[in-house]
């Protein structure tokens, strides 16, 4: 079954999303319209609720474009977990996905985070593990320069492997709570971590109960080649940005076969493309909601935006100049800048041309339609072996969200390749992916299943 994933993000996804009339006022940091998010997302029956996140305040060298809050900047927001803990206490089933840096955080700290969540929500914790792309972050944590992208890929495989030993710190039924004879928990199920690595020196145990899901759910989105070694090795999901159904396809087959030599199979790594979705009852009504919005971006806001997504000064350039060769590769992510690089030359687009289609769209697919025509789109990318769901963005909030779920949800649950009701259990086995078994008290789990 398809697969669907959308974001928190309550001014929504296109770059003017803030300023339509219709949209959503007092978004900062305003807990009411997340929970309206996550509800409707839940009756829509989306696999995960997702935060993306950075670790501190980008773009204030560029007034103009901080001013307009492109949506990269996110200047107020939550602390994800935080966040998703709190919509934890208003939804059932859907899985609650955070971003955290493992460049800038510790093991054990965010273990026990994640550890919290998955308890709280009973089994519906998910970690976006990001190394981080803007290379000033590091002022905000005493450090000089943002670590070289090997260095960071390196520490990020070590802090998974620290924190699934953390995870591990206790076995399923160590917590005896025996009131007759005063053992609260036994002590031979529980070990200290002791590991001493390049990055990392941490004893342990985790000062948190092995949590429902054993780890949460894990995703990355780095698509460089230690990225995409990263994701094939450790993540159930992943996200790309591919905004042609050639390139999703080209890159779902990598992926799938970097699994297959890590010794997993197919369906152990989902791959999710962005799909940013203009959903109305006409084809007409919804293109008129777009033209809305494009009409919205101003042309310098625009250019400086472009210039964030692909790591490059474009100001210097014309409005109408031809879409540039990009400059060496920059110390931030990679993937996105990449992608819309490709199309833009290939397809020889201006500057102006290159900011009004990728925008909008982030680097991904733009679905623009009615429920039927978005719903073939989906079906034909999903059908094709280009994805194994979506990541959906929506222009702005509260109404593409909720004109995705009534227009399009029910289309392609007619369909048969969307469920209509949610699976039992945790995210994983929701998913499909089962608990992982403690390696150190495997007995542990078999007596309790």
């Amino acid at each position: 079954m398809l697969n669907l994933i959308t974001g928190l993000h309550a001014v929504g996804n296109h770059p003017a999303g803030w300023r339509h009339p219709k949209a959503w006022s007092d978004t900062v940091m305003n807990l009411e319209h997340g929970i309206e998010v996550a509800k409707t997302a839940e009756r829509g029956l989306f696999d995960m609720l997702f935060i993306s996140d950075g670790s501190g305040v980008p773009s204030m060298e560029w007034p103009e474009l901080f001013e307009a809050n492109c949506v990269t900047v996110k200047p107020a927001v939550f602390e994800p977990v935080t966040y998703l803990t709190a919509l934890a206490m208003h939804t059932r089933d859907i899985g609650l996905l955070a971003t955290a840096t493992t460049t800038y955080e510790e093991p054990f700290t965010l273990a026990r985070k994640f550890a919290s969540l998955d308890h709280l929500s009973k089994g519906r914790a998910c970690w976006n593990v990001v190394t981080g792309s803007n290379a000033l972050d590091s002022l905000n944590f005493g450090k000089d320069e943002h670590l070289a992208r090997y260095d960071r890929y390196a520490r990020a495989a070590e802090f998974i492997d620290v924190c699934k030993g953390l995870w591990d710190s206790w076995a399923d039924d160590a917590f005896l709570e025996d009131k007759a004879s005063g053992r609260y928990l036994d002590f031979a199920k529980v070990r200290e971590l002791n590991h001493e690595g390049e990055f990392f020196k941490v004893k342990g145990p985790l000062n948190a109960a092995r949590s429902p899901q054993g780890y949460p759910v894990f995703f990355s989105a780095g698509q460089s080649e230690p990225g995409r070694e990263l994701s094939a090795k450790y993540s159930d999901c992943m996200f790309c940005a591919t905004p042609q159904k050639d390139m999703a396809i080209a890159f779902y087959n990598d992926l799938k076969q970097r699994a297959a030599n890590h010794g997993r199979a197919p369906d152990d790594l989902r791959i999710f493309p962005g799909a940013v979705v203009y959903a109305a009852e006409t084809q007409s009504e919804a293109e008129d909601q777009f033209a809305e919005l494009q009409a919205l971006i101003d042309p310098k806001v625009g250019v400086r935006n472009l210039s964030h997504y692909v790591s490059m000064d474009l100001t210097g350039y014309g409005f109408d100049d031809p879409f540039p060769e990009l400059t060496e590769d920059a110390s931030g992510g990679s993937s996105r800048r990449h992608a819309i690089a490709a199309v833009a030359l290939r397809e020889k687009l201006t500057i102006r041309e290159t900011y009004e289609r990728f925008l909008p769209s982030f680097g991904h697919v733009v679905m623009i339609g009615d429920g039927k025509s978005i719903a073939d789109e989906i079906e034909d990318w999903y059908t094709s072996g280009a994805c194994d769901g979506f990541n959906i963005h929506v222009g702005y909030q509260p109404d593409g969200l909720t004109q995705f779920v009534d227009q399009v949800i029910p289309e392609l649950q007619r369909r048969g390749i969307y469920k209509t009701e949610y699976a039992p259990g945790t995210l994983r086995e929701k998913l499909g992916f089962g608990v992982p078994r403690n390696p150190y008290f495997t007995e542990s789990r078999d007596a309790a299943e």
